[in-house]
């Protein structure tokens, strides 16, 4: 005979299981108001013996809300799996959204194919609400951003008109105080040929960190140079490519500003090739403070921002917008609490986080 399928727990179930209404059940799964905590705790200790899993498509019904959000990386997948930048973000995104019970579906847009495919996605109601970071230019999904899907962006857009666009909520670093930080830093070491590593000008991150450079430069009364300029994508290849090709245009270069640690790790292995001493022939500043910065031979100086916090933000922020978008907020909506980021935090953003220097061995 055919073993007879297990019936799911019911709210009823859990309810006469703690010896409370349904109604309370109900305020307790999802995060309402007005339960004494010694019952909410009864009804949690009932929830978890029976084994009860709230329906998310009856609930659906109820909040109009799916539980889900969409983390858009405009990079290719070979990057996002091997670069730490990218599982230290996600880390603080996904520990953020787990405390709110929120799910998070990633997308990668590699090809412009992909920008089509995640804005029909993001149009069709799927999810809550996306996170995008590591944009190259507009956003994927426009339609559906101006529809009003909540939104944050990881960095500063710099799409035409972003600069102009009051709702626009993001989470970015320093960049260019950082960066300015690290040039400095080299000059008072009395570096005076400091080259720097950008990573691709079609991002602010990228632009904003040159512009920082040139600052320092300038208030040092130098002049930047295009000779002492390459571009290293930032990743570990695109650095070691980069190093060679400033070695051999420039080499009485004597310090390198590298956009991320990544490329700082590329263009250490360059230097080493070359027979150069680091930091006795050329002193070599970082930007990211990961985990591998202090692994490097030497250890890295850099500028560090918070990867992983500025996630949280990101999600944080993101649930704000959702609570606030629709007519009544949905049960279970988080409320607005203080962050990392202090007072600027209160609303939805933009939020600049501070970058500061890590000194260490490389300069």
């Amino acid at each position: 005979m055919p073993t007879a399928r297990p019936t799911r727990p019911t709210l009823e179930a859990v309810a006469a299981h703690a010896g409370v209404s349904r109604a309370t059940v109900s305020r307790v799964v999802n995060g309402g108001a007005g339960v004494r905590a010694e019952v909410r705790e009864r009804v949690r200790r009932s929830v978890r013996a029976l084994g009860y899993a709230p329906n998310i498509a009856a609930r659906s019904l109820v909040t109009r809300r799916t539980g889900a959000v969409a983390v858009v990386i405009a990079e290719p997948e070979s990057r996002v799996f091997t670069d730490p930048f990218f599982s230290r973000q996600l880390r603080g995104i996904g520990r953020e959204l787990a405390r709110h019970d929120t799910q998070s579906l990633l997308m990668l847009q590699e090809r412009d194919e992909d920008h089509e495919r995640i804005g029909r996605y993001l149009a069709g109601g799927h999810v809550d609400g996306a996170l995008m970071f590591s944009l190259h230019g507009p956003p994927p999904g426009a339609a559906a951003v101006r529809a009003g899907l909540p939104t944050v962006y990881g960095g500063r857009p710099g799409w035409p008109g972003a600069d102009a666009d009051p709702g626009l909520s993001y989470v970015d670093a320093d960049n260019a105080g950082g960066a300015r930080l690290a040039v400095t830093h080299l000059l008072a070491a009395g570096r005076r040929r400091i080259a720097v590593l950008t990573g691709p000008l079609d991002q602010t991150s990228a632009q904003d960190r040159l512009a920082g450079y040139h600052e320092a430069l300038r208030a040092a009364g130098l002049e930047p140079e295009p000779s002492l300029a390459e571009n290293g994508g930032f990743t570990v290849e695109g650095g070691a490519r980069a190093m060679a090709r400033l070695l051999e245009r420039e080499p009485a270069l004597d310090a390198v500003f590298a956009g991320s640690d990544q490329m700082a790790v590329g263009a250490l292995r360059s230097l080493r090739e070359a027979g150069r001493r680091v930091p006795g022939d050329v002193a070599v500043v970082g930007f990211d403070d990961l985990e591998s910065a202090a692994w490097t031979d030497p250890p890295l100086t850099t500028v560090r921002q918070d990867v992983e916090g500025m996630g949280r933000l990101m999600a944080r922020l993101l649930l704000r917008r959702i609570a606030a978008g629709g007519a009544a907020p949905g049960p279970g909506e988080p409320e607005p609490e203080p962050g990392p980021a202090g007072p600027a935090e209160a609303d939805t953003g933009p939020v600049i986080t501070e970058a500061r220097l890590v000194l260490r061995e490389s300069a």
